[in-house]
């Protein structure tokens, strides 16, 4: 059992950056692959950006990539999810996810074990 918690959300004006970060339960942290997803009102939940294990693999929804940075610190358990360059339609629930499948099928298959409660991100235009 994993258990993720976010922080880090808030409201930002367009152009302005955020960092959210995801705490995770457990002493197996380093053995899932770990995502962000979003889920803006009257959508579906989409993916946002994926990690491997390692740290040393990412991988970015089109919509985000040159913008955001997934990174992860396996001795403290946690995720992060740098934002940039932030625009009015980046605002959703983000959501921290964790899975026992690889980084990639996370960002294809939506692959996920666990998920967090979600923190809002509202950026005004």
């Amino acid at each position: 059992q994993v258990q993720l918690v976010e922080s880090g959300g808030g409201l930002v004006q367009a152009g302005g950056s955020l960092r959210l970060s995801c705490a995770a339960s457990g002493r197996t942290f380093s053995s899932y692959a770990m995502g962000w997803f979003r889920q803006a009102p009257g959508k579906e939940r989409e993916f946002v950006a994926a990690i491997s294990r390692s740290g040393a693999s990412t991988y970015y929804a089109d919509s985000v990539k040159g913008r955001f940075t997934i990174s992860r610190d396996n001795a403290k358990n946690t995720v992060y999810l740098q934002m940039n360059s932030l625009k009015p339609e980046d605002t959703a629930v983000y959501y921290c996810a964790a899975g026992r499948g690889t980084y990639q099928s996370m960002g294809v298959t939506s692959d996920v074990d666990y998920w967090g409660q979600g923190t809002q991100v509202t950026v005004s235009s």
